[in-house]
């Protein structure tokens, strides 16, 4: 029996989601740069009236990672439409982005 139960086990993997981590950052804003060996996320929070704001969370990834993360995405995308209806997207970028010297805004 506890043979069949590790046979059930192989090949899963073991997350750990503690609590602060799990209440998760606001982003309205993705930044996203790439170098050839990496690709690299900004998440930004902007908010209405506020001139200058922080990247709260930054994600490296390969690119082989960003590529699975695009599909996995575009996949979720697609079932969220299926469920809810389309998604409208922005006719322009709804903020004019003010990047300082050091590529930061």
């Amino acid at each position: 029996m506890a043979e069949e139960k590790n046979k059930n086990k192989k090949g899963q993997i073991n997350i750990e989601l503690d609590e602060k981590v799990a209440e998760g950052i606001y982003s309205n804003l993705a930044i996203i740069n790439h170098s050839v060996s990496e690709f690299v996320l900004d998440f930004v929070s902007i908010m209405p009236g506020t001139p200058k704001s922080k990247v709260k969370s930054r994600i490296i990834l390969t690119p082989q990672h960003a590529k699975r993360l695009v599909k996995a995405l575009g996949d979720n995308v697609q079932r969220f439409e299926t469920a809810h209806g389309e998604i409208k997207d922005y006719e322009k970028t709804p903020i004019p982005l003010n990047f300082g010297p050091t590529g930061q805004a």
